[in-house]
């Protein structure tokens, strides 16, 4: 993915599509997802582009420890003291639909294991 490739998340970035905000700093952008598959549901981008967590580098080491501390600030400020799931899937078998690195955020009920 290059600075050029525009996906739904980067459109989101740039607000030319909306999405239901719940945290923004100058790395990282939180918002629900409008799918959701537990009853709280939040992503969290990178502001930078990449597309999967195969191509990010060794210079984006701190910016993936920030998306995993934005997104525990993010769950429990969603109510997520019991717990939470965080998944990055990767790629098409591993899921992968948007070619923008992303964390899902997945809590409000008992997850089941193994997830799928």
């Amino acid at each position: 993915m290059s600075e050029t490739t525009e996906t739904i998340f980067s459109k989101i970035i740039s607000r030319e599509i909306p999405a239901n905000i719940v945290y923004e700093d100058d790395l990282a952008l939180a918002f629900k997802d409008i799918h959701p598959q537990a009853p709280v549901h939040i992503l969290v981008i990178p502001k930078k582009p990449i597309a999967k967590l195969d191509d990010a580098e060794s210079e984006d080491r701190d910016l993936l420890g920030h998306l995993l501390l934005t997104a525990k600030r993010v769950a429990l400020e969603a109510g997520l003291e019991n717990g939470y799931r965080v998944v990055i899937n990767t790629d098409a078998d591993g899921g992968q639909t948007v070619y923008h690195l992303h964390l899902h955020i997945l809590g409000g009920r008992q997850l089941a294991w193994p997830p799928g």
